[in-house]
């Protein structure tokens, strides 16, 4: 296995610049995940590191050889795309080692490792069909199986789960992440789902118009985001976001004014701030009580309720206009239109500013 080390990489079409100077180091055995909007560049930076697409400037090494202008066949990489794009004529087994055998490798030695790619996935029973006798997470097995066979320095995947249903998705995430602890593999995962990210990545690179915006743990990411794209990205449901009015208060706090009346004191740090300025309050859904507590309290008008069995969510609108996602335990009940009351939690508050960057991150512990 090998890391991956990506210095000012920069791709353009023409005079549309799509990657816009890239910096990330993915270690040795690290299972990292491109996450981001469509559009964002995501899988260009995939296919720049398999070599499908060139480099505009910058450099790429993996295992620590400059790789920039090496052919995508001499890279040690192996890819697993969207599409299975499986042979229609070919069984199960054929499709597998196909790649071993046009690269000359003998029966002797693709029967091994062919053997120990079923194995792994399951797969054994399965080695006679062809593609149109699979399903869709048979298919998907298949195709990386055909790269496991090829023993890599890394793995690339390309959102490989999109084609998938909802309960196939979970399944194949399992199974990726299981593959991935067996293997010890370098392996880098492209999706636009920031579930699957959250759920299978040791390095989340969240990507926004070409840009990284901020590297680090599922967890990291999660409380600490470092502005409001990231923490309004990461996250299901998504942040509430609430314009707000925030004041310098004693011992280093930040007051913090809300719709309605009622305030709460932020952890400030060494945040300096203006009287009275416009800032926004960032707060998950999970993080706010349903009825009055402690907190601050604060009336929203219910709009919509989810009744999902282990929780409800609520999707309420605050005086200002302002709306707000509150996921309640299964138990929980509210009618649409009616008035209901909810704490807010200031030790998980996030405070942004004006440019949308974070000033104050929760005090909740990692």
């Amino acid at each position: 296995m090998a890391s991956v080390q990506l210095h000012n990489v920069k791709k353009s079409f023409g005079n549309v610049a799509i990657i816009k100077g890239v910096d990330l180091q993915v270690k040795d055995g690290e299972f990292c995940v491109f996450v981001g909007p469509s559009g964002c560049g995501k899988s260009t930076l995939l296919r720049m590191v398999a070599g499908l697409e060139d480099i505009t400037s910058g450099s790429l090494s993996i295992g620590g050889k400059e790789m920039s202008n090496v052919d995508p066949a001499d890279r040690g990489v192996a890819m697993v795309f969207q599409s299975y794009a499986l042979y229609p004529h070919m069984t199960v087994s054929d499709n597998i080692t196909f790649g071993l055998r046009m690269t000359g490798h003998k029966p002797a030695e693709i029967a091994p490792k062919l053997k120990r790619a079923a194995e792994m996935l399951q797969l054994e029973k399965l080695l006679d069909r062809k593609p149109s006798q699979l399903s869709g997470g048979q298919r998907q097995r298949v195709a990386i199986g055909r790269a496991i066979v090829r023993e890599p320095d890394v793995f690339l995947f390309d959102e490989p789960l999109s084609n998938l249903d909802a309960a196939l998705r979970v399944q194949m995430r399992t199974e990726i992440g299981k593959l991935h602890s067996e293997l010890k593999a370098t392996m880098i995962y492209v999706t636009h789902d920031q579930v699957e990210a959250m759920t299978m990545a040791d390095k989340i690179v969240v990507l926004n118009a070409g840009v990284i915006e901020q590297v680090g743990s599922p967890l990291e990411l999660y409380h600490r985001p470092r502005n409001m794209f990231v923490a309004g990205f990461i996250g299901s449901p998504k942040m509430n976001f609430i314009t707000v009015k925030a004041t310098p208060a004693a011992g280093g706090k930040i007051k913090v004014n809300l719709p309605g009346g009622s305030s709460l004191l932020l952890n400030g740090g060494a945040a300096k701030l203006e009287a009275d300025r416009q800032m926004t309050l960032g707060i998950r859904p999970e993080h706010i009580e349903f009825g009055t507590g402690r907190e601050a309290t604060i009336a929203c008008k219910v709009r919509l309720a989810e009744y999902l069995g282990s929780e409800t969510m609520f999707y309420c609108e605050l005086s200002d206009g302002n709306e707000l996602a509150i996921k309640a335990d299964g138990l929980a009940k509210a009618a649409s239109g009616s008035t209901i009351k909810v704490a807010i939690n200031a030790e998980a508050c996030h405070l942004f500013d004006k440019d949308g960057m974070a000033v104050v991150n929760g005090d909740l512990t990692l």
